[in-house]
């Protein structure tokens, strides 16, 4: 067992794209090459000796190559990366929760960089950017046309220095520069609280070495403080995923042991496999189980997981897992929807590509790529609804998307209305102030959804969404 989690090589299940991307990294060479198209590759040496002769000005060759590389690659799906030395750095930095930047989680949209959610405490965070906040310069450098690792390196720097960032907010239809310090960002992935007495709340922001000890310190925190738990929240939204074992040893918290937790599928043997909820499976070779000091009450305690479009990857494998086992209520909205497998190969000392090479499924053979995980009850932001839950980019909007595999996409007609009915609310939105358009903080007294997460619990009624608009089921195909 060991053996065969060593040969599958460090894996990721994060969504993000960029500054906080997390992956573990393969080490094993590959063994052997595929039969090579020779005739294309002469029209690719072709190609390059007529640049480097005839183009207008004398070329880095060096360049010319890792930008194919870059293009061959980045063509297959929005989550396959080439690295150079420096992203490829920062790269595995992210998997220890730390690095020097102004602290976001991005994407990329229309050739600009979005803002999927600033990290809590952040320079960005205290900055005031906002999910959805569109970037378009960094200092005199304009975003459209760079790749999302380009605009990452920008952003990244030395502690104590200045960037300045042009953001474009749709919801108030206006573009302001914003000086950010960059500091070391150390992610807190793990938060909780005893919410009433009986009731308590923890938060995982992300999924990263420390995440799982994180996890377990705040679990014993909160049965310190209330030894007869009545009821647990896990929160999941907006968490865009990270390491797996970490992702397998959160289910394992609240499963039986050795249930299936995920299975993976792709094309390398080692690309098949079932992770259990047991300790080797999550917990590195001779190191004891994390897991073995929570309470043994965790097992069966009263259990709501709230996820909503941001939740992707990581968050879904779990969301997915306890929702098949039927160990807790699934509630929010629909999430991301990203269920492939990236490895990191490297192709040096210093360098190395990102690439899908499997598919997720939940325990019960679900794919999660392109679809997601839907709530066993859809709750809305806000009292009001979540007018504009419709425009957040899921998995399957994304171009070059991998299939979930299970059979064809349906475009859904009743979420492209919903969308038109968001840009219409927008414009009028765009007339409130900042403060009035700031979103509740998350666990607050005012987090609506965790106030009906708390209901859910206590058997009382729950305020079901007036707005979720869930997409359809894959059709198959008929022969």
């Amino acid at each position: 067992m060991g053996q065969k989690l060593k040969i599958a090589g460090w894996i990721s299940v994060g969504v993000v794209a960029g500054a906080l991307t997390t992956v573990q990294l393969q080490a094993i060479a590959r063994g052997g090459l595929a039969p090579l198209p020779l005739e294309e590759l002469q029209q690719f040496a072709a190609v390059f000796g007529m640049v480097k002769s005839d183009y207008v000005e004398p070329v880095d060759e060096k360049k010319l190559i890792t930008d194919a590389i870059s293009g061959m690659v980045s063509s297959l799906d929005p989550h396959s990366v080439y690295f150079d030395k420096k992203s490829f750095k920062e790269f595995r930095e992210g998997t220890t929760g730390r690095f020097v930047g102004v602290g976001i989680e991005i994407s990329q949209e229309d050739g600009l960089v979005k803002v999927i959610s600033p990290i809590e405490g952040s320079p960005a965070d205290r900055a005031g950017l906002k999910p959805n906040d569109l970037i378009t310069r960094i200092d005199d450098t304009a975003v459209k046309g760079l790749s999302l690792n380009d605009a990452v390196k920008k952003m990244r720097g030395e502690p104590q220095t200045k960037v300045r960032l042009t953001i474009f907010r749709k919801s108030e239809n206006r573009t302001f520069p914003v000086t950010i310090t960059r500091e070391e960002i150390r992610t807190q992935s793990v938060r909780g609280k005893v919410v009433e007495p009986g009731y308590a709340w923890i938060r995982l922001s992300q999924f990263q070495e420390r995440t799982v000890d994180d996890f377990v310190a705040k679990i014993e925190e909160i049965y310190k403080r209330e030894p007869n738990l009545k009821g647990l929240v896990l929160d999941l939204r907006n968490d865009p995923g990270g390491l797996l074992d970490a992702a397998v040893a959160v289910s394992a918290a609240f499963l039986p042991e050795n249930v299936t937790v995920v299975s993976t599928n792709g094309q390398l043997p080692e690309s098949k496999f079932t992770y259990k909820a047991a300790p080797e499976f999550y917990q590195g070779r001779g190191n004891s189980d994390s897991l073995k000091g929570l309470p043994a009450a965790l097992k069966s305690v009263p259990l709501v997981v709230l996820v909503n479009e941001g939740s992707a990857s990581a968050s879904e494998i779990v969301a997915g897992a306890l929702q098949d086992y039927k160990r807790g209520t699934i509630m929010g909205h629909q999430t991301f929807g990203k269920g492939s497998v990236q490895t990191v190969r490297p192709l040096g000392p210093d360098t190395g590509i990102k690439l899908t090479t499997a598919r997720y499924y939940t325990p019960s053979g679900r794919s999660i790529q392109a679809r997601g995980i839907v709530p066993d009850v859809m709750v809305d932001d806000t009292a009001e609804g979540s007018p504009f839950a419709a425009l957040r980019i899921r998995e399957a909007d994304l171009e070059k998307h991998l299939d979930n595999g299970q059979g064809v996409e349906v475009k859904d007609a009743g979420r492209e209305k919903a969308q038109e009915d968001a840009l219409k609310r927008l414009e009028q939105e765009a007339k409130k102030t900042p403060e009035q358009l700031r979103p509740p903080e998350l666990g607050s007294d005012k987090d609506f959804q965790l106030a009906q997460a708390i209901n859910q619990l206590k058997g009382r009624p729950v305020l079901v969404s007036k707005t979720a608009v869930v997409e359809p089921k894959n059709e198959k195909k008929e022969n």
